[in-house]
């Protein structure tokens, strides 16, 4: 614990320095108080390609702070319990050139995209769930200041590709993006990611984080009783904050061809859950279309300076609604005849 009358923020508190991470198209350097905070980080993004958007790849810095805990405090029930008559205190705190504070049942994270900086604050009882710490905390720090930094389209949606061609695949949540995404990892399609694309609009190069994919055990039974089936079992459990359980699985082995580089976006493919029936699984959409389900879809993205050049190069794209087949292995080879080769 730093001294509270000499050093009431820590900033003489030892540090532990995380290795440099190329990510989204920048150099990130985590460093913490914490070697937990730092393994989560390790866990999240060590093993990935580097991606690289253009010739001067920008530095990001990201301060992940773990509070310790104060006297007087308990989680019992998940409810937070405080003896005497006042909540805990405030623990003042630094990092990545910024100053602030945090109760010990808070969890803050503090953005600079100007600066390229990051303060992630994390309370033990948050660490008791590395999953949504990473995931609601670290990942939220990296992706947005890799965003806002380098002026990228943020977009919900997978993308997968070969040749350093890449489709976007969009639609809700429970479309199919995760089930037709891991048909094609185990086809051998170049994967970018599950659900978080970032893009730089005037280029249409898109990046993202190919760490894991999250499968339901219901999109299982397309693989039978199939070696791939059984070692996804055996992955990790997460549970959304839905209530929908999942499992967590790790991209990072041999048997799986993660994209080396940035994909140039050739297509945009939105899932449907209606059924093809005797009809093409794929559906010619106008440009007019387009533009109305991306806006439709990506209210966040929308609302981003640069969308205006995004949906002009967009546009440009070829764009189709996919129907469901009987097999998600034909999703596969309908997104394959739009990629290179085919």
């Amino acid at each position: 614990m730093p001294d509270l009358l000499s050093d009431p923020f820590g900033e003489r508190s030892p540090t532990l320095a995380g290795k440099p991470l190329q990510l989204l198209g920048g150099r990130f350097r985590f460093d913490s108080n914490s070697p937990a905070l730092l393994r989560l980080v390790d866990s999240a993004y060590a093993g990935l390609p580097p991606h690289r958007l253009s010739a001067a790849v920008p530095d990001f810095r990201v301060r992940l702070v773990l509070t310790a805990p104060l006297k007087g405090y308990e989680s019992a029930g998940g409810r937070h319990s405080f003896s005497g008559w006042q909540p805990p205190p405030l623990a003042m705190l630094q990092g990545a050139g910024l100053l602030g504070g945090a109760t010990v049942s808070s969890n803050v994270v503090v953005l600079s995209p100007r600066e390229g900086a990051a303060l992630v604050v994390v309370s033990p009882q948050m660490l008791r769930f590395p999953y949504h710490t990473r995931y609601e905390l670290i990942e939220f720090a990296v992706f947005t200041l890799a965003a806002r930094a380098q002026r990228l389209i943020p977009l919900h949606a997978a993308c997968i590709g070969q040749g350093g061609r890449g489709i976007l695949l969009m639609g809700a949540s429970g479309a199919g993006k995760s089930t037709v995404s891991l048909h094609c990892l185990l086809d051998g399609l170049d994967f970018l990611s599950e659900d978080s694309v970032f893009v730089a609009p005037e280029k249409m190069l898109a990046t993202g984080i190919a760490n894991f994919l999250h499968v339901r055990a219901d999109s299982l039974r397309w693989l039978g009783r199939s070696r791939e089936a059984a070692a996804i079992r055996k992955s990790p459990v997460i549970r959304r904050r839905s209530g929908v359980k999942k499992f967590e699985v790790d991209l990072r082995s041999a048997r799986f061809q993660l994209a080396k580089s940035p994909l140039k976006i050739v297509a945009v493919v939105f899932l449907s859950s209606q059924s093809a029936d005797a009809r093409p699984l794929l559906k010619s959409l106008s440009k007019s279309a387009l533009l109305a389900k991306l806006a439709a879809a990506q209210a966040y993205g929308a609302n981003q300076p640069q969308w205006r050049a995004f949906s002009r190069n967009a546009s440009r794209l070829d764009a189709f609604e996919m129907r469901r087949g009987g097999h998600p292995l034909e999703a596969v080879e309908a997104l394959r005849s739009l990629l290179p080769g085919r």
